[in-house]
C-alpha cells in the first residue's frame, strides 16, 4: 500500500489560472517562485473516497516513471505534495485539451494528413502503456493534450491516470470511463483489459475526422443502442437488448438519440468525410483501419504494434507526417522517409527492420 508522507507539504508556488475542474477537484495553472517555472497542478478534494483514488494515480505515475514522457507520448509528472488533506500533483504545463483544439473552428474535421500523426502518437502512448502492463480506462479527448497548438504536425500526450490501473488488476464488472468512449465490454458489466483503450482511441480518431462523436450519450443504454444500430449486437449472445418501451417501463428513463450522424454501418463513413471535407487520399484506409479499432470482440480488435503496421500509416500517403514508429523493444515492418515520434525525428529510413 502506498503511503504518503506528511512532510511533503506544499511548495512554493503562486496561482495564476484555472485550467479545468472535475469530480476530482480542480487542476490550476501555478507558478513555481523558487524556479520561476510555470506548471500545472491537479488539486484533488480532500474527501476520503477521493484522497484515496489520488493515492491510486501516484502509484500509477511512479509506474509510468520508468518511461520516457517524450518517446511514450505521456505527460511528465513531477511529483505531488499534501495542502493539509488534499492532494496535490504536479505537472508539466502544456498548452491545450484536443476536445477544445478541434472545437476552434480551424481545427474541426481535421484532414486525414492531421489525423495520422495525432492517431500515432496516441497509439504509440498505448503501446507504452501497455509496455509496463497499464490500463488508462479513461482515454478521451478531454484527456488528450496538445503540447503546443502552433506546431506542425501537432505533439499530444495522454494525461489523467485517475482511473488508470494494472491489467493484472482490473475488476470484472467494474464500470470505468466516460459514457461515449466506454467499450462494450464496460458496459455490459464483462471482463476487461487493454483493449478498452483501444475502442476509446477508435472513437477518438472518428472525432476528429468527423468533427462530432461517433457514440454521443449520457446513459450507457443509449450508447450501447447507438452501437447496435450500426455494428450489430455484441458477441456474447446471452443477452436481448430492450426496446426503448420496455427500457422506459422498467426503468422510467426515456431514451434520447443524441447522435450527430446515424451510420448504418461503419463502412459509411467513408461517405461522410467525402461529403464533409472532399475525397482525400487515405479515407478508406482510415475507415478499414477503425474497423479494427472498433471491433465489438475485445478478442478480434487490433492491438497498438498492428496499428501501426496498418496500411494507413503508410509512407506513400503522406511524406511529411509519421508513418514509421519505432517503440522501445518492438520493431515494425515498413518503409518511411520522415518519422516523427515524441521528440525523435528520424529520417531516409528505408529498409525492413525486424528483430
Amino acid at each position: 500500500m502506498l503511503a504518503l508522507d506528511a512532510n511533503q507539504r506544499i511548495t512554493p508556488s503562486e496561482v495564476e489560472a484555472f485550467l479545468g475542474e472535475g469530480g476530482f477537484g480542480i487542476v490550476a495553472k501555478c507558478r513555481d517562485t523558487k524556479t520561476n517555472q510555470a506548471v500545472a497542478i491537479k488539486v484533488n478534494k480532500s474527501r476520503p473516497d477521493i484522497r484515496q483514488q489520488a493515492i491510486q494515480e501516484i502509484f500509477i505515475l511512479e509506474q509510468l516513471r520508468r518511461l520516457d514522457p517524450d518517446a511514450a507520448n505521456i505527460v511528465q509528472w513531477n511529483g505531488f505534495f499534501l495542502d493539509r488533506e488534499r492532494v496535490c500533483l504536479k505537472f508539466e504545463l502544456l498548452d491545450q485539451c484536443l476536445w477544445d483544439y478541434i472545437r476552434d473552428p480551424i481545427n474541426r474535421r481535421l484532414p486525414i494528413s492531421e489525423v495520422r500523426p495525432i492517431l500515432g502518437q496516441l497509439t504509440n502512448a498505448l503501446s507504452h502503456l501497455g509496455s509496463v502492463g497499464i490500463v488508462h480506462a479513461d482515454l478521451k479527448p478531454g484527456n488528450i493534450m496538445v503540447v503546443n497548438r502552433h506546431e506542425s504536425p501537432v505533439k499530444v500526450r495522454l494525461i489523467d491516470f485517475g482511473l488508470a490501473c494494472p491489467a493484472s488488476a482490473v475488476i470484472p464488472g467494474h464500470r470505468v470511463g466516460t459514457v461515449g468512449y466506454s467499450a462494450p465490454e464496460v458496459m455490459l458489466g464483462l471482463p476487461y483489459n487493454e483493449a478498452i483503450d483501444m475502442w476509446s482511441l477508435g472513437l477518438v480518431a472518428v472525432e476528429l475526422a468527423t468533427g462530432v462523436p461517433l457514440y454521443p450519450g449520457n446513459e450507457y443504454y443509449d450508447v450501447l443502442k447507438f452501437i447496435i444500430e450500426t455494428q450489430g449486437q455484441p458477441p456474447d449472445h446471452r443477452w436481448t437488448f430492450k426496446t426503448d418501451e420496455q427500457f422506459q417501463y422498467e426503468t422510467g428513463y426515456e431514451s434520447l438519440d443524441t447522435r450527430y450522424m446515424k451510420l448504418k454501418r461503419l463502412d459509411d463513413l467513408e461517405h461522410i468525410m467525402k461529403v464533409r471535407q472532399g475525397p482525400e487520399d487515405g479515407q478508406r484506409l482510415f475507415v478499414s483501419l477503425i474497423k479494427g479499432m472498433l471491433a465489438l470482440d475485445a478478442h478480434q480488435r487490433i492491438t497498438p504494434s498492428e496499428v501501426l503496421r496498418h496500411p494507413f500509416f503508410s509512407p506513400g500517403l503522406s511524406n511529411r507526417f509519421p508513418c514509421f514508429f519505432l517503440l522501445k523493444g518492438v520493431f515494425l515492418p515498413t518503409v518511411a522517409k520522415c518519422l516523427l515520434i515524441g521528440n525523435l525525428l528520424i529520417v531516409g529510413v528505408a529498409k525492413t527492420l525486424g528483430k
